[in-house]
């Protein structure tokens, strides 16, 4: 595939090492590793510029090895961390989400497969969305079938910005909950990550690509790749990447790369003529270089 454009981000990435402690009666546990270094690489050998580091669902609400990666490479890197349910007014107080907002984080992810649903009305997450609206932060949601149809009020009144992970994990034995996904993603503080067409099934996250362009979300789309793949590490990134060009054309895939991510982030673009260069602050500039 040709080159990608400057500034390009993919949104949805994981590092874990098997030194790490997984949380009790994780659904799945990797026994290999997949390093900074190693994604680092990944990026570099794919035209990739930056990325956002998302806490994977194993390692529970101990982000610390995430932090530590932003740290390292802060002007490549943003992140978005999990919180436990029992912390969720002191993890996400405006005066915390202050604090990992200068670390680089820049969201919140509920992976809710399997697992009870949160109630978003409460006092605990509206004080959080509030805090999270402040610093321009993402919720991140995971769901599928059934479950989208109750997070649907509290997504709709959401304050701040929402993302639904993996084209909302598309199921054909769901219509309704389908219909729900595309009606949330209508609203304009919604955005979809195009990404983990293995975790529905290619046919079903392709016709959900295509109503999601029918129904103008075009410019709240962003890219994921889903580094490692956990679960189905027989992907690989180049042939992730191919799949969202195939869908999406070479003109719609540089908005999914540059300028939809770089909105959604609040991350300028890199300046030229000196590409090599990241301006890591936050702007609400996000005209792609």
């Amino acid at each position: 595939m040709p080159g990608l454009p400057p500034a390009s981000i993919d949104t949805h990435a994981h590092i874990f090492e098997p030194a790490l402690t997984p949380v009790a009666g994780a659904r799945y546990v990797p026994d290999y590793a997949a390093t900074l270094d190693q994604y680092l690489a990944v990026m570099t050998a794919n035209g990739v510029d930056r990325a956002v580091l998302v806490q994977p669902s194993f390692l529970g609400s101990d982000n610390s090895y995430l932090l530590s990666a932003l740290a390292a490479a802060p002007e490549r890197l943003r992140g978005v961390i999990v919180v436990s349910a029992g912390d969720v007014r002191s993890e996400l107080s405006d005066e915390r989400v202050e604090s990992l907002d200068g670390a680089g984080i820049r969201g919140v992810r509920l992976n809710l497969i399997g697992q009870p649903l949160p109630d978003l009305f409460s006092l605990e997450w509206q004080a959080a969305a509030a805090a999270m609206a402040k610093h321009g932060w993402h919720l991140e949601i995971q769901a599928s079938g059934q479950q989208w149809l109750h997070l649907a009020p509290a997504i709709r009144t959401w304050p701040g910005k929402l993302v639904i992970d993996h084209l909302g994990l598309p199921q054909p034995e769901y219509p309704e909950s389908i219909q729900t996904v595309l009606e949330l993603a209508s609203l304009k503080h919604v955005w979809v990550k195009v990404s983990g067409p293995y975790r529905s099934s290619r046919q079903q996250a392709e016709m959900m690509f295509a109503e999601l362009l029918e129904r103008g979300c075009a410019d709240r789309l962003v890219f994921g790749s889903d580094w490692p793949f956990t679960r189905h590490e027989e992907q690989t990134f180049t042939e992730v990447l191919a799949w969202a060009q195939a869908l999406a054309g070479d003109d719609l895939l540089q908005s999914i790369l540059t300028t939809n991510p770089a909105s959604l982030l609040d991350w300028p673009a890199i300046r030229l003529p000196s590409p090599g260069v990241i301006d890591s602050g936050k702007s609400t500039d996000t005209e792609a270089a």
